[in-house]
């Protein structure tokens, strides 16, 4: 019998070659594409010296096309956890090198146990995924495998915050677990995701297409909306992980971690008087509020390149992580469409979830018209939004910086439907409808019978406007809380967040609500 020293440099030996992988002339394919390999990309994603990983040893039992005669380890995918600025992070990374990363019944097992182990530690779950599906040569235990993880993701959701990087191939039903998860982070040239690939879509259809063209990152990123966050390299894309971990809670149970900063509570906002126009008419860039606004000037914005008209980020006031919702004038005006409403629920969705408060900016001229928009369903889609607005438990406030008309101010976390505390600028302009269009709605009459309508028109503009759309009109019926100076927004809401922090707000007890589809 080996001595225990024999048998622990035999184990070591045994990891060395696990952590190597297959041979270098994979490795050199790897990055020949520009690729890390799965320990690489571990290497960059956790602290360094912080990874344990999870059944190493593992190896496949499956029999049948020579698969008896290959049994890495690992059986191509890494797992365990490590941490992020010192907090626990359980991950698993497909290991092209192997099989493809193709999954099989012992790779999908490792999957299921360190998905298992980060619901029941209460800490994200972040998947590094290159991959080629499931492994054909083991059939049907392949797809049960998938179907395993999607089990897992949908009783994850809402508990631990799930991320998906794709940094690979990622086909047919395996794109589904990246789409059931939170966030979805993607590589430009070398990620695709997409359920029937190029060929396939030529033969159905006639059409052709490239990988990219079909499933690339930023066909993701600005067309389908599949993908929320698209860079150029993978270690760009694996620090803004850890950058978003750092403002996420571990979980549902807990508060988003506070990083104390030097920018003043009390800071004034004096360039916020000239970003803003006082003409309602006249566009800007709310990212330009928003950095005025948000401690040191920096947030992270969600979906940047899909649904420009409205923007999610998020960011920290005093220190404490907060989502950010708002209209962007500079994109179609602000308008809220079918697109921008599903953004900004699922956005506060997953904020209400991991109790993350609510900062609604709102300069609305209402919803997109036109007969495309309803005919795909403007009603029960941008119905979403406003669901989860009325849904959502969180500190909610709200400030309307200029015009919100109709029912998408209403929408947009109004006092009516829950904000916590609603605020106004005094350049507000909160009414049915703009006042050139009300009054010649309510004043037709007039206007026509006029010897003079043009004039008449003016006159009950100016009417309307004095009468009805008066910045301080919200505020004497109390569906605004305060109209406060622009230069004074950044001191008004973390005093405001500072007071909900304790809010306890609870639901009526059911099983689930039955939201807009």
């Amino acid at each position: 019998m080996d001595s225990p020293r024999n048998a622990v440099e035999q184990l070591r030996d045994i990891k060395e070659r696990v952590r190597e992988g297959p041979d270098a002339a994979a490795t050199e394919r790897q990055h020949a594409k520009g690729k890390l390999t799965a320990r690489e990309r571990i290497g960059h994603l956790v602290d360094k010296g912080s990874f344990r990983e999870v059944e190493a040893l593992r190896r496949h039992r499956a029999t049948g096309f020579g698969l008896e005669a290959k049994r890495p380890y690992t059986d191509g995918v890494v797992t365990g956890w490590g941490t992020v600025e010192g907090r626990t992070v359980f991950v698993y990374a497909h290991d092209f090198r192997i099989f493809g990363g193709a999954l099989g019944e012992a790779h999908a097992t490792k999957i299921h146990k360190i998905m298992d182990m980060a619901i029941a530690a209460g800490a994200p779950l972040v998947s590094l995924n290159d991959g080629a599906g499931a492994r054909i040569q083991e059939g049907v235990s392949a797809l049960a495998g998938y179907g395993g993880i999607f089990q897992r993701n949908t009783k994850a959701s809402g508990v631990i915050p799930q991320i998906s990087v794709m940094l690979g191939p990622c086909a047919g039903g395996a794109a589904y677990s990246p789409a059931l998860t939170d966030f979805v982070f993607m590589v430009r040239e070398t990620s695709q995701m997409f359920i029937t690939g190029p060929d396939v879509v030529k033969a159905v259809t006639g059409e052709e297409i490239s990988q990219n063209g079909l499933g690339g990152a930023d066909a993701h990123a600005r067309t389908s909306g599949v993908c929320h966050f698209a860079y150029d390299d993978e270690e760009t894309c694996i620090a803004e992980v850890r950058y978003l971990i750092s403002m996420l809670p571990s979980n549902n149970r807990e508060l988003p971690p506070r990083a104390r900063g030097e920018d003043p509570v009390d800071r004034q906002c004096p360039a916020l008087l000239d970003v803003v126009p006082a003409d309602g008419n006249r566009s800007y860039n709310i990212r330009e509020v928003i950095e005025e606004i948000v401690d040191d000037g920096e947030y992270l914005e969600v979906h940047a390149a899909w649904a420009p008209n409205l923007v999610c980020a998020l960011a920290r006031l005093d220190g404490a992580t907060v989502g950010i919702v708002a209209n962007q004038p500079a994109a179609m005006a602000g308008v809220l469409d079918i697109r921008a409403s599903e953004k900004g629920a699922r956005f506060v969705q997953f904020c209400d979830a991991f109790n993350i408060p609510l900062l609604t900016l709102v300069d609305v001229p209402g919803f997109l018209p036109g007969v495309d928009q309803e005919h795909e369903g403007i009603i029960r889609r941008g119905a979403k939004l406003l669901y989860a607005y009325c849904n959502a438990t969180v500190p909610r406030v709200s400030v309307v910086l200029r015009k919100a008309y109709g029912g998408a101010y209403i929408v947009m976390d109004s006092r009516s439907i829950g904000a916590d505390i609603a605020l106004a600028w005094p350049t507000n302009e909160i009414a049915v409808m703009g006042a050139e269009g009300a009054a010649n709605v309510v004043f037709r009459r007039e206007i026509n019978a006029a010897d003079d309508p043009e004039a008449m028109r003016a006159q009950k503009i100016e009417e309307y406007r004095r009468e009805l759309v008066h910045p301080y009109y919200a505020a004497e019926r109390g569906l605004v809380d305060d109209v406060i100076d622009p230069t004074d927004t950044r001191a008004a809401l973390i005093s405001a967040l500072s007071m909900l922090e304790a809010k306890d707000a609870g639901l009526p007890r059911r099983k689930h609500g039955n939201p807009p589809q």
